[in-house]
């Protein structure tokens, strides 16, 4: 990339570019976290990446209303603050996502920690046309909420013939399918997110020079 890592983090005492990745799944074994585990090791590949994978199952996230500035909430807020972009992960349940990355969201704060982040999505489904219905109201709502929505969401159909029970990848096509998330994700920071960054600083570092 053509600007510091750190910029990118919007954190100064780190050189990394922090990712969240959220999985809305709390089913134990779940394929959802089999998917993010091969996001989260396609990244890894990238030495500049430092990934954190959120279960949202085992977060006490509170119901819309109730507490707001609970502690379970900051602190999800934070950790989304402090992440360059965010990958959501959700099953597709009865035509849409799961109530948990909903909670998760509703839980974010107003404005949401996701507004002006660049946010991918991945969705995971058992029936054949995959999980594009899940995925299309999932991108309504970030939208909304200020997320920039990368395109090219993946939709992983059939995602009981893609893991056996232990995680392992029984559908090579299917795990280059899901190894795209990361890839579009890193090609979004490359081509938008870092040239904005570095022209930015390049102009501040002008009218200090100027200023001297």
């Amino acid at each position: 990339m053509g600007c510091s890592a750190h910029l990118i983090t919007m954190d100064q005492s780190s050189d990394r570019i922090r990712i969240a990745i959220l999985n809305g799944s709390a089913r134990p074994g779940n394929y959802t976290g089999m998917a993010v585990a091969i996001v989260a090791d396609e990244l890894r590949k990238d030495p500049r990446v430092e990934i954190e994978i959120i279960n949202l199952g085992e977060l006490n996230l509170q119901l819309p209303g109730t507490d707001p500035a609970s502690p379970a909430a900051k602190d999800l807020q934070h950790r989304i603050a402090q992440s360059a972009a965010v990958i959501l992960a959700t099953p597709e349940y009865h035509g849409s996502f799961s109530s948990l990355m909903k909670l998760a969201i509703e839980n974010l704060g107003f404005p949401s920690a996701l507004r002006g982040k660049p946010v991918a999505l991945l969705g995971v489904a058992a029936g054949a046309i995959g999980a594009i219905k899940s995925l299309e109201h999932l991108r309504g709502v970030v939208s909304h909420i200020g997320g920039m929505v990368l395109p090219l969401p993946i939709s992983v159909p059939n995602i009981q013939k893609v893991f056996d029970p232990e995680g392992r990848v029984l559908d090579p096509d299917a795990e280059k399918l899901i190894r795209r998330v990361a890839d579009n994700l890193m090609d979004y920071l490359e081509r938008h997110v870092c040239p904005a960054i570095t022209l930015e600083r390049l102009m501040r570092e002008g009218a200090a020079a100027a200023a001297r």
